[in-house]
């Protein structure tokens, strides 16, 4: 039964729980099966929380399945999400005794929703880096390839659910955190609009670009999640006090008229020719669907990754500030180094940096005049080998962190939703990206237009080889 049931999404688990074919109890029996196999390659869990789980569902009654879509069903989180009387590491030695006494608002609304946490998900150290190399815990795999990255800072979040460990998870995006992993490993991964699902009980890492995000199976299963995590918290600065959409409400309705706009810049530089191709076939597709595409120019993109780590670092500081005195020497080496450079950035670079990201966010704004989504690729390159340090593509040479974020950072500058999902598979037998990126708030027409070429069948992959 574990095969079965191990890579279904989560609107077939509901049809199986519904129909009485199997219990929560025994819906976490088969996933902390999945974890006892697969978690000492996939590194995914830090700390699984299976007996709390086991407890959880065996408390359910028929009446707790109805009460969301996904009640009954196992999902993990980065374990940067504080859960109520569990660890919250942040994927370091700095917090090896940090107990949570509360839910963060996203696991809370979780938990009100009947969802069953399956414990707290690896990642690289504090959400600092695109790779999810980790020395403590080890650095999560491709479920495509072990021997390739997962991707990260939510590296263990993309490997828990490409490898089968459970159907869903949370984690944080700041420059692509979510969509990236996602991305490499054949998933869903959507960034909302910042300020939409409040960040409240989550570890920070940089206040003004870090956002919660989801990853799943399916373009349905992601805007089922957003609709349980979505929300206002009045203890989250950044928190929008808006209604939350009904996101599945638009799925299902074709594309016609929508109007896609295609960067003449930056976007679909220095990319892996099949990642190219995959791309030009998405776009045949929505035009052939009735959507418009519609060349749009970005503002100067030359500055931009220097614009985002001289906002991030100094932040980085300040939150780390506290235990930096007491705990310095448990931090790796890695972070210890971000740390450095944020004493190095002055307050006067940090202020231009800040005026920066506003003039992207009112320049990227003022695109959707013009556009209703805009369509690039997810990453310039599919997976790479673990232990890489640069990629060149056109003879430029580039950190293999940076090369892995290239087209998501500047989404969280500028606080745009923007969704990746799978759309080919290389001949190196990884997966291909997309990304789909939409108005502030305006997730249903992204998850909309995600679902169109999702359902459409011509850009399903293969499920990876792990008992599938």
């Amino acid at each position: 039964m574990t095969d079965n049931i191990a890579f279904k999404d989560v609107r077939s688990l509901k049809a199986i729980l519904g129909a009485g074919h199997i219990t929560p109890a025994e819906l976490v029996s088969v996933f902390a099966e999945r974890i006892d196999q697969h978690n000492a390659l996939s590194k995914a869990f830090i700390t699984p929380t299976i007996e709390a789980a086991k407890e959880h569902a065996s408390s359910m009654t028929r009446d707790d399945l109805h009460k969301s879509p996904f009640a009954g069903v196992p999902y993990a989180s980065k374990d940067l999400f504080d859960v109520k009387g569990v660890l919250t590491t942040a994927g370091s030695r700095v917090f090896h005794d940090r107990v949570a006494k509360a839910d963060a608002y996203a696991i809370a609304k979780l938990r009100a929703a009947q969802a069953i946490s399956l414990g707290k998900t690896n990642l690289h150290e504090f959400a600092y880096g695109a790779t999810g190399e980790n020395e403590v815990y080890g650095t999560c795999v491709n479920a495509y390839d072990p021997t390739r990255l997962a991707g990260g800072s939510s590296s263990g979040s993309a490997a828990a659910v490409a490898f089968g460990l459970v159907p869903a998870a949370l984690g944080t995006d700041t420059g692509g955190s979510v969509r990236a992993p996602a991305a490499l490993n054949g998933l869903v991964g959507l960034k909302p609009t910042i300020g939409r699902v409040p960040t409240s009980g989550v570890v920070p890492y940089c206040w003004t670009l870090d956002h919660v995000g989801l990853m799943t199976r399916t373009v349905e299963d992601c805007a089922d999640l957003l609709g349980i995590v979505a929300g206002y918290d009045p203890a989250d600065s950044a928190s929008v006090n808006r209604p939350v959409d009904n996101y599945s409400e638009a799925l299902g309705r074709d594309i016609a008229g929508l109007r896609i706009g295609i960067p003449r810049n930056f976007y679909y530089e220095r990319t892996d020719d099949e990642i190219l191709a995959a791309l030009e076939r998405v776009k045949e597709f929505v035009a052939a669907a009735g959507a418009k595409l519609v060349p749009v120019t970005f503002p100067d993109m030359q500055h931009s990754r220097t614009v985002s780590l001289t906002v991030q670092m100094p932040e980085a500081l300040s939150v780390h500030s506290p235990y930096v005195q007491d705990r310095g020497e448990l931090y790796g080496a890695d972070f210890r180094a971000g740390l450095a450079l944020g004493q190095c950035i002055l307050a006067e670079h940090y202020v231009k940096a800040k005026r920066f990201v506003e003039v992207y966010r009112q320049e990227t704004n003022k695109l959707f005049d013009e556009v209703d989504l805009i369509l690039t690729p997810a990453t310039p390159e599919i997976a790479q080998k673990l232990g890489t340090v640069k990629v060149t593509r056109n003879g430029v040479n580039e950190a293999i962190g940076n090369a892995i974020t290239r087209f998501t950072t500047f989404f969280n500058m500028t606080g745009h939703p923007a969704l990746t999902m799978p759309c080919a598979m290389h001949t190196e037998g990884l997966p291909i990206g997309l990304q789909l990126v939409g108005r502030y708030f305006d997730e249903k027409t992204v998850l909309r237009a995600a679902h169109a070429i999702e359902r459409s069948g011509c850009f399903s992959i293969p499920l990876p080889n792990f008992g599938s």
